[in-house]
């Protein structure tokens, strides 16, 4: 078998790759070891920034998003028991983002691809990429207990922090950047209508709270807690009881409740593997970069990342030029490195820290406050705030 460009990953970004790559007359092969079912049933973020919708309406992906997403103009902070809007709109010249699952992203993307005839390969065992450092590079695969092997151009590793593309990489060739924070998120599902139209990050002397949705009918809210603790520690009681403690008052007295649907604790951790392109291997997503979710920059980087590399390839195949290529790693380590950044500070800002080397504890709360404080006072503050959020260029 051959292709031009073989995909490893079918989540998001291995799906909105391989759906341009098509429109753009180029071949293409995604390989997914999971099943599709398992891969329409990961819960994961949830606020896409403009330019990730634009590369879903170029992809042909985007009119579900469009009927059914919910556009936002801004959202509040919270801490000291007062609420702040941040004017997203008003603060950035008329951008806003889309509140829209990425389960639903990633089933509009299947759909779309089954549409256009594109192939994915599921249940594909022991996926490894081979010879990207020479001409000719190939990824072989078991599949239904045969060895199999696909001949290629290019290899895009669209599988994730824990796949098998980062980890083919020689261990001299490649730098890695890592701060694991020490909490977790503690996230529900709930059937139940969202507190606020819009989010609401909150500050609290208990630890951080996020109020979010996914429908005007389904909420998606979490809370701080420390990686010790479990899910079974949890229960919806004790979520529902915690969570209104940490927003203001008459906040947490509108909350409406219920049985959670879904239930899951995540770390949190920031990381950048350096650089993103080897021979004719290229890093995608999560492959190449986690953040925090707190500034909502996951889903979107690998959205810009697939943006740098398409036009690449497209370059590569239309003009006979190396150029996109050659440039790939650094173009899209230049925004990865900026929505670390901002994902970052906003995690430093919002989080209860344990006192460790003086940042922490009743200090490092005063200081979050004083921050946030000024944070809300200065338009030239917020409108930082507001432009990392709706996302800076590509």
């Amino acid at each position: 078998m051959r292709t031009q460009v073989a995909i490893i990953g079918s989540g998001p970004s291995g799906l909105l790759l391989g759906q341009l790559l098509n429109d753009a007359g180029i071949d293409n092969v995604i390989l997914e070891r999971s099943s599709q079912e398992h891969v329409l049933s990961r819960i994961r973020a949830g606020v896409l920034e403009e330019g990730m919708c634009a590369m879903l309406d170029e992809a042909g992906a985007g009119s579900r998003m469009h009927a059914e997403g919910l556009p936002h103009d801004g959202f509040d902070l919270t801490f000291d028991g007062k609420r702040h809007r941040i004017d997203l709109h008003g603060l950035t010249g008329g951008k806003r983002v889309m509140v829209y699952g990425q389960t639903e992203v990633t089933r509009d993307l299947m759909d779309r691809r089954e549409a256009t005839g594109g192939k994915t390969i599921y249940e594909a065992a022991e996926v490894t990429p081979g010879d990207f450092d020479g001409p000719k590079p190939f990824v072989t695969w078991v599949e239904n207990g045969v060895a199999r092997r696909i001949d290629c151009d290019f290899i895009a590793g669209c599988d994730g922090f824990h796949g098998v593309s980062r980890k083919s990489v020689p261990e001299g060739a490649i730098q890695t950047f890592e701060r694991v924070y020490p909490f977790g998120w503690l996230g529900i599902i709930a059937d139940v209508p969202p507190v606020s139209h819009e989010l609401i990050y909150a500050n609290h002397t208990r630890g951080f709270a996020l109020c979010s949705m996914r429908s005007t009918t389904r909420s998606r809210y979490y809370v701080q807690c420390p990686l010790t603790d479990t899910v079974e520690d949890w229960s919806d009681a004790r979520f529902w009881d915690e969570i209104r403690r940490r927003l203001p008052a008459h906040v947490g007295e509108a909350m409406a409740i219920g049985p959670s649907v879904e239930k899951s604790l995540a770390p949190l951790r920031s990381f950048v593997a350096e650089p993103m392109r080897f021979g004719r291997l290229f890093l995608v997503g999560d492959a190449a970069h986690i953040v925090p979710p707190t500034g909502a920059k996951g889903l979107n980087l690998a959205a810009s990342d697939v943006r740098y590399l398409f036009d690449a390839l497209r370059e590569h195949y239309d003009e006979k030029s190396a150029a996109g290529i050659d440039h790939y790693s650094q173009r899209a380590l230049a925004r990865v490195w900026k929505a670390e950044r901002f994902s970052w500070w906003m995690t430093s800002l919002m989080h209860l820290f344990p006192e460790i080397g003086g940042f922490g504890g009743a200090f490092g709360q005063k200081m979050q406050e004083a921050e946030l404080d000024y944070l809300v006072q200065s338009r030239a503050a917020s409108t930082a705030l507001a432009e990392n959020y709706v996302g800076l260029p590509y």
